[in-house]
C-alpha cells in the first residue's frame, strides 16, 4: 500500500494480504525514535486498528537494528515545546499505548539491536521473534535516563525479576538466544530468514478468528492484574460472548464438514 502516514519516510507501511508490516526506517540512526516517527507509528496503528482488512500487525526495523531507543538529541530538543504542545514522552506514550491495546495480534520481529525504548516498543507486541545474535537490553542506566515505556514496569512481568534487574541496573544487553531461553523471545531465526518467518507466522494468525483472538488478547493482557478468580470470571464472560459469535459457529461447521473455516471477525 502507499505510505501516506505523517513522517512516512521514517515509517514504511506495507500490506501482505491481511498482514500489515510497519518498518521503522531510520537505519543510519539505528531506528532511534523521534517525535515524527512516534507520531507516524501512532497514526499507522490507529488506521490499522480501524481497517477490517488488516488482521495482524508486524513491527520491525530497517537495517541492522530494530530500534536503539529514543534519539536522545531529538528527545532533548522535543522537550522544548510550547505550552499545550505534545512533548516527546507524551508522543511515545500515545504510540506505545495504542500498540499495547491494539485489538489484533502484534508480532515484533527484532532484526537486530533492541535497546531502551526499542525493548519497550517490543514489549508492546504479543509475540516477539528475533534474529540469531540480536542484542536486547534496557540501557537507560547508561545515560542516567529513567524508563518511561515499560522497562521498569513491564519487563519484570515477562522475564524473571533478577534478569529484569540485571538489564535495568547494568545497562548491558543479553543475546536473543538467552532471552529465548527465558521466554521473552518466542522464535529465533537466522537474520536473512527473519522477515519471511514473521510474515509466515502473521499469515497463520490471520487465518484464525479475529473475534476469538481479540477476546483472548483482552483476557490474557489483563490476567496478571487480576486475582485468579477474577481472571477466570473475565474469561468466562468472554467465552459466553464468543459462544454467540458467527466465528465460533463457522469454526464448528468447518470442523464437521472437514473444510477450512471462513472467519469474518464477529
Amino acid at each position: 500500500m502507499a505510505d501516506d502516514t505523517p513522517g512516512g519516510e521514517e515509517l514504511l507501511v506495507e500490506d501482505f494480504g491481511p498482514v500489515r508490516r510497519l518498518t521503522l526506517n531510520r537505519p543510519q540512526m539505528l531506528n532511534a525514535l523521534t517525535t515524527t516517527l512516534l507520531r507516524a507509528l501512532h497514526e499507522a496503528c490507529v488506521q490499522a486498528a480501524a481497517d477490517d482488512a488488516v488482521r495482524v500487525l508486524v513491527l520491525t526495523g530497517a537495517g541492522r537494528a530494530f530500534c536503539a531507543g529514543a534519539d536522545l538529541k531529538a528527545f532533548e530538543d522535543a522537550q522544548r515545546v510550547a505550552p499545550g504542545e505534545i512533548d516527546f514522552l507524551e508522543r511515545a506514550s500515545l504510540a506505545f499505548t495504542q500498540l499495547r491495546d491494539f485489538p489484533k495480534p502484534v508480532v515484533a520481529a527484532l532484526n537486530g539491536l533492541a535497546m531502551a525504548g526499542g525493548l519497550e516498543l517490543a514489549l508492546c507486541a504479543d509475540i516477539i521473534l528475533a534474529a540469531e545474535g540480536a542484542r536486547i537490553g534496557d540501557g537507560h542506566a547508561n545515560f542516567g535516563v529513567f524508563p518511561g515505556g515499560g522497562g521498569a514496569s513491564v519487563l519484570p512481568r515477562v522475564v524473571p525479576l533478577h534478569t529484569a534487574m540485571y538489564l535495568l541496573l547494568s545497562g548491558r544487553t543479553l543475546t536473543a538466544e538467552r532471552l529465548h531461553a527465558l521466554g521473552l523471545v518466542s522464535e529465533l531465526h537466522p537474520g536473512p530468514q527473519l522477515q519471511d518467518a514473521a510474515l509466515e507466522l502473521a499469515a497463520h494468525l490471520a487465518r484464525r478468528s479475529p473475534a476469538g483472538l481479540r477476546r483472548m488478547k483482552a483476557v490474557a493482557r489483563h490476567a496478571a492484574d487480576k486475582t485468579q478468580a477474577d481472571a477466570l470470571l473475565h474469561e468466562q464472560v468472554m467465552m459466553r460472548a464468543h459462544l454467540r459469535s458467527h466465528d465460533m459457529a463457522e469454526g464448528l461447521s468447518a470442523f464437521n464438514e472437514r473444510r477450512e473455516p471462513r472467519f469474518v471477525g464477529r
